[in-house]
């Protein structure tokens, strides 16, 4: 459609041209939102002000160098979003120039994690190399350059010591107003028809119908006659953008989102500006990152994940799995305030899944079952312990190279001689600091592991464990089970075979007791534990060891076997004193689990790990990271979590 017809309009044209526009209008918003279902809300539904938001980053891929010919990917996560580049057709220099807009906010996700996979397998592709930059400090720091451009090392997923490659990225924060005026232009631009960057007055009225907004629609040709200078009823789209920039100021014209349909508070301009940049993001012109994924290895993933994904096989959420949904595991790193994808081989997944999740399953562990897992972790513990096993140490680090990090590990790998050696490993001298050494009323994480804690039993019971006959004084024994145990507060700590092994004592005090007790050898993953079928903390195999102290009264502290751990060793005594942070003892191959209860009203447990187990998430801890305060003390300020929460 040429601008000269607009103004030559008949009856029968004008309606005809008027239906063609909104066909097209429909459509070009319906690609938007298309687009835009795929990813998450841009505000997450939570609403922000001036004091937490810290800016919108505009973060470009640019391109790599990698050290050996391939396709490649990128992709970028941040919080509980990743986004995905297309794949790169230059084998050894990829190019992408794609580009994300990220929400910053002063207390939450600073940290994007870059990671680089290459893509010559059908199904899986193979991740390569990893950088993670802190967005906040980039923008913030002090610089000679005008440049916001920087290359960063590509670092290699098992040794952090080791570069695999570099990567070019660019990050910049748009000025509010400019934001303003960019979305205004880009908004435009789709109700301009022809392309040629300037709009009649049936092209604008078109659009401004579209708002929903009856006094903006009242005043549409008053605006466009106040842009249209020269009165030949064009106006281009740079005036007509900064005319709309300035209404939004005086009088917010959209009363609902016209990419995702969404209701905006106009009162609230900070995050209607926002939701309206997030939502609508065509960037700079450059390709737009694909988002809508949870965790890096969900976008890395081939065709023949997405179609087991249509075919309901295989899905990825957040919160209580059950079904084709316990096929991925996601949990929350504190450090890096991402999720991340727990790597678990998918033949184990499926034989889990067929087990615990089916009265059938759980039938046969009752016929017998049980007796061949005790008799499986017996024979493997054994053949762990042999010098044949060490060769299978390389496969495993292979395997879980993203998530074992060699040079945090005290001795190299040819210092081990069996499996077992490299699976109990000691950590360097201060790899896991631990949080306000000093002070004895600050309770720490136990073990590198996924972490779930409860105020009580009954709110464990609603959101993560579903076993029928869980009970504080089931776990505990009858004889250790104190009534300022039962309406205690109940923190979970599960560790994954990738995981350092070794348990710390959370708090500081004596302690007092050990009591073995027997049982079987459930796995302790998820898919067990949110089973109704079964009650893996209360069966399996543990030891309970009560600890007593100043700032915290009793703490019950409960190592639990699991398939495949058929040894618990602990490192102290009865009537050891000790110092939080200290090793306590360590499980052999497996996976395991670290329960500690604490007695009602005795500990304040830190608002995100709450805040995370509420909706059912695991939350990624080491050991030495603050876990709560004692109540006693509660009213002494601490400094923000931000300052625990400790790198490796």
């Amino acid at each position: 459609m040429g601008h000269g017809s607009s103004k030559e309009e008949n009856g029968a044209a004008e309606s005809q041209s008027k239906g063609s526009r909104r066909a097209r209008l429909k459509q070009r918003l319906h690609l938007h939102r298309r687009r835009r279902s795929r990813s998450n809300s841009p505000s997450h539904g939570k609403l922000l002000n001036a004091e937490t938001f810290a800016g919108i980053a505009l973060l470009t891929l640019v391109r790599a160098e990698m050290k050996f010919k391939d396709k490649w990917l990128a992709c970028v996560s941040f919080g509980e979003q990743t986004f995905r580049t297309n794949i790169s057709d230059q084998t050894d220099k990829p190019v992408w120039n794609s580009e994300k807009k990220l929400l910053l906010e002063k207390n939450g996700p600073h940290v994007a994690r870059i990671s680089i996979y290459e893509t010559n397998k059908m199904s899986r592709n193979n991740l390569i190399g990893y950088c993670e930059i802190d967005l906040l400090e980039f923008l913030t720091r002090d610089s000679d350059s005008n440049s916001n451009s920087e290359i960063l090392d590509l670092l290699d997923p098992s040794t952090s010591d080791k570069i695999v490659g570099k990567i070019s990225v660019s990050c910049s924060v748009e000025d509010p107003i400019e934001t303003e005026k960019s979305f205004a232009r880009r908004i435009l631009s789709i109700v301009d028809y022809n392309e040629d960057g300037k709009l009649s007055f049936s092209e604008f009225s078109d659009l401004i119908n579209a708002f929903g907004n009856q006094a903006a629609a009242n005043k549409k040709e008053e605006m466009f006659k106040a842009a249209d200078k020269n009165g030949d009823g064009v106006v281009s789209m740079d005036e007509l953008a900064a005319l709309l920039a300035i209404q939004q100021e005086k009088e917010p014209l959209m009363n609902c989102c016209p990419v995702c349909g969404e209701t905006l508070e106009v009162s609230d301009k900070l995050n209607y500006m926002i939701h309206l940049t997030l939502c609508f993001d065509e960037g700079t012109g450059k390709q737009v990152m694909t988002g809508g994924f949870l965790t890096d290895k969900q976008a890395s993933y081939g065709w023949m994940f997405k179609l087991s994904e249509w075919a309901h096989v295989s899905s990825y959420d957040v919160g209580l799995n059950s079904g084709s949904s316990a096929n991925h595991i996601v949990v929350f790193d504190r450090r890096t305030k991402r999720l991340v994808e727990e790597l678990i081989d998918e033949k184990i997944v499926l034989s889990m899944r067929a087990i615990y999740q089916s009265k059938l399953g759980l039938g046969l562990l009752d016929t017998g079952a049980k007796d061949i897992l005790q008799s499986l972790s017996e024979k493997q513990g054994k053949k762990m312990n042999s010098v044949e096993s060490a060769k299978d140490i390389p496969k495993f680090v292979e395997f879980f190279k993203d998530q074992i990090n060699l040079a945090a590990v005290k001795h190299p790998l040819e210092h081990f001689k069996t499996f077992n050696e490299f699976f109990v490993r000691e950590l360097k001298p201060g790899a896991r600091p631990i949080a306000y050494m000093e002070r004895d009323d600050v309770a720490i994480s136990a073990a590198d592991s996924r972490l779930m804690a409860f105020k009580s039993v009954d709110e464990s019971l609603r959101f993560w464990i579903k076993g029928r006959k869980f009970s504080i004084q089931g776990l505990l024994g009858k004889d250790q089970c104190s009534n300022a145990f039962i309406n205690g507060t109940l923190v979970i700590f599960r560790l994954a075979p990738q995981d350092y092994h070794r348990f710390h004592f959370p708090v500081s005090g004596t302690v007092q007791q050990f009591v073995h007790i027997p049982g079987c050898l459930y796995t302790v993953n998820p898919i067990a534990v949110n089973s109704k079928y079964c009650n893996v903390f209360t069966e399996n195999k543990r030891v309970v060891s009560i600890l007593s102290t100043a700032e915290f009264g009793k703490v019950a502290f409960v190592a639990i076997g699991a398939t495949m751990v058929g040894s618990i060793t602990f490192s102290k005594k009865e009537g050891d004193h000790v110092k939080k942070g200290e090793e306590f003892g360590y499980f052999s191959f497996g996976g395991s689990t670290v329960i500690c209860v604490f007695e009602k009203d005795a500990i304040e447990i830190d608002e995100d790990l709450l805040a995370n187990s509420a909706r059912s998430l695991e939350t990624l801890v080491t050991v030495g990271m603050k876990l709560g305060v004692s109540k006693k003390l509660a009213n002494i300020g601490l400094p923000n979590i931000e300052k625990c929460v400790l790198q490796d």
